[in-house]
This record gives C-alpha cells, sequence and structure tokens, in this order.
C-alpha cells in the first residue's frame, strides 16, 4: 500500500469517521499518487503564453467591443 493511500485512508477516518468502502475506493485513492506525479513534473515547465488554444478562443469571444 502506497504511503499516499495510507495517509488518505487516515485522514479520512480521522476526518469523517468512515473506512474505506471497497476495493475500488482505495484503488483510485492509490491511482491519486500517479496523478499528483504527473503534475509534479510539470511544475516549472508551463508558462502562461502555454494555455490551450481554446482559452484564448474564448476570451477573444467575450471580449467586449467598443460602442
Amino acid at each position: 500500500m502506497s504511503t499516499l493511500l495510507t495517509q488518505t485512508e487516515a485522514s479520512i477516518l480521522t476526518w469523517h469517521n468512515v473506512a474505506a468502502p471497497n476495493d475500488p475506493a482505495r484503488r483510485l485513492a492509490a491511482e491519486l499518487a500517479f496523478t499528483i506525479a504527473a503534475f509534479e513534473k510539470l511544475r516549472g515547465t508551463l508558462v502562461f503564453e502555454d494555455e490551450p488554444a481554446s482559452f484564448e478562443a474564448a476570451l477573444q469571444a467575450t471580449k467586449e467591443t467598443a460602442p
């Protein structure tokens, strides 16, 4: 069992007095460690200009025009 999974289950039990309900819940909590690690690898590599083009398109679509 991963450290994150152990800590997550302990936090849930402490704060909510609920044990992990089933194996899928434990698996999803354990998989969260991989997601966190993937985001940590990206830290410092992305800049604002790397936002998806759809973000820029949304800004342009909602831009107010002068009357």
